[in-house]
């Protein structure tokens, strides 16, 4: 899809899979975050936390779906941004992004998005507005 403008209710953008997640990933997100939580990038300290291993930061992953609309920003702008986290991420976990139009207007369109790991199960939802300039 070339254009925002053109999509209707219904329609979809192309997905956008993500390369396997990784230990170096989650440690530069960590620095830029500043969000050190060692489960995050330490085996250790995840396992004595109860987890079978690392896990993605949430907001790493939820600033990864605004990725399906950088071919647009020329037409527009994210707006507003709702998720829900839904599952983790783990380590070498390959996601794929999806946007689906929910609400189609002159000045905006609405989008259910998601990510699903591997294993096609959801690990966020939510709702995105996309203002058309």
């Amino acid at each position: 899809m070339n254009n925002l403008i053109e999509l209707q209710v219904g329609d979809s953008l192309d997905d956008v899979t993500l390369d396997p997640v990784s230990r170096m990933d989650l440690i530069k997100y960590s620095g830029a975050s500043g969000d050190f939580n060692p489960i995050h990038t330490i085996d250790e300290e995840a396992t004595k936390a109860g987890l079978p291993g690392i896990i993605a930061h949430g907001m790493w992953t939820m600033g990864n779906l605004a990725k399906l609309f950088t071919p647009y920003f020329e037409e527009g702008f994210i707006q507003d941004y709702q998720i829900r986290f839904s599952g983790m991420v783990f380590l070498n976990d390959v996601l794929t992004l999806k946007a689906k139009v929910e609400k189609s207007a002159e000045e905006c369109l609405d989008f259910k998005i998601k990510a699903v790991n591997q294993r096609d199960q959801e690990v966020i939802k939510g709702k995105l507005r996309f203002s058309i300039q």
